[in-house]
């Protein structure tokens, strides 16, 4: 089965290689390429009807076979692999960077190798770039690779966790989903056993692990919600609020999970799940001057009490000079 994440890219690499390769047998392109023979007579079918505006008979790739044989002519336009433009080069070479400098999250040798083949190809490109990146310095080592351990092996996780937004460490059992990293911080997402409902955490605020000797127990639905990109993961039962965003906060409709997302004659009227007030409020505060609370009512009145007493500290004394 080929998805549309991996049919594209093998498509455009597909053509240059086999006009590098005249005459190859489909069972070695397959083979190439990681896929059944009849995946790529698929492919080739596809690559037959493609080719510049116009598409007449001159305008469209021949796909030729002699026997069991493939070649391809009529392809000058994309003949030769993709190359990456030196801004790509240089964001893979940090990301990849940023990757190594992360403990116990991924296989170093693995970087390491296409590390060495992305600077090798990029040349001058990176050598007088400086592109030192520093790892996370509040995430203990040992927390990332028992988290990592846990979730490889599939087992239940004993988790201290401090939530900033009551400012209290709790204790729960987390059944380990995935780990991965967003501007620069390390997540773990998993199914807390404490609201039977995915969550996730920054392991900066994980104050100790350890791992349990019980199977983790995941709702299958839980999963497949649990790969979703985005850091933050919406319950049903979140609170709902509603948000007017100027033109200039659009972007929050595209950073956060919204339920809805209505133009409006100065922005965009949004509505998203929210589990905690005091987040809200704080992206209120964050978000002042561009965007305001506009429902439930009790919580757009106590965010505007909280960018008041925000700018009350910024009154001079009465007694001041």
């Amino acid at each position: 089965m080929s998805g549309a994440t991996d049919h594209l890219p093998r498509l455009l690499a597909l053509v240059p290689w086999i006009v590098s390769h005249p005459d190859t047998p489909v069972g070695d392109v397959a083979r190439q390429f990681g896929v059944t023979e009849e995946q790529i007579r698929k492919d080739l079918d596809l690559l037959f009807v493609c080719g510049l505006p116009g598409y007449g008979p001159g305008d469209l790739m021949e796909v030729v076979y002699d026997g069991d044989r493939v070649s391809m002519s009529n392809a000058d336009t994309i003949s030769k692999p993709l190359r990456l433009a030196p801004d790509e080069a240089l964001a893979l070479i940090a990301a990849l960077r940023a990757l190594l400098g992360t403990p116990g999250l991924v296989e170093t040798g693995a970087v390491d190798r296409a590390l060495a083949k992305l600077e090798d190809a990029a040349g001058g490109h990176v050598a007088g770039a400086e592109l030192a990146v520093a790892a996370d310095p509040t995430v203990a080592p040992d927390v990332v690779q028992t988290v990592r351990d846990a979730t490889t092996a599939g087992r239940r996780l004993r988790m201290r966790y401090w939530v900033p937004a009551r400012d209290e460490a709790t204790e729960r059992d987390v059944d380990p989903i995935r780990v991965f990293t967003s501007g620069g911080a390390v997540y773990l997402v998993g199914w807390c056993r404490s609201v039977d409902d995915v969550r996730t955490f920054r392991l900066d605020r994980a104050l100790d692990v350890e791992v349990l000797d019980v199977p983790a127990d995941v709702p299958e639905e839980a999963r497949e919600r649990a790969h979703d990109d985005r850091v933050f993961t919406p319950a049903a039962d979140d609170r709902l609020v509603t948000l007017e965003l100027s033109d200039r906060a659009r972007w929050v409709a595209d950073y956060y999970p919204c339920e809805s997302v209505q133009e409006s004659a100065g922005g965009l009227v949004v509505t998203m799940r929210a589990r905690d007030d005091a987040w809200v409020r704080r992206l209120a505060l964050s978000l002042a001057g561009v965007a305001r609370v506009t429902e439930p009512a009790d919580l757009a009145a106590a965010a505007r009490d909280a960018a008041r007493a925000a700018l009350g500290a910024y009154a001079p004394d009465a007694g001041s000079d």
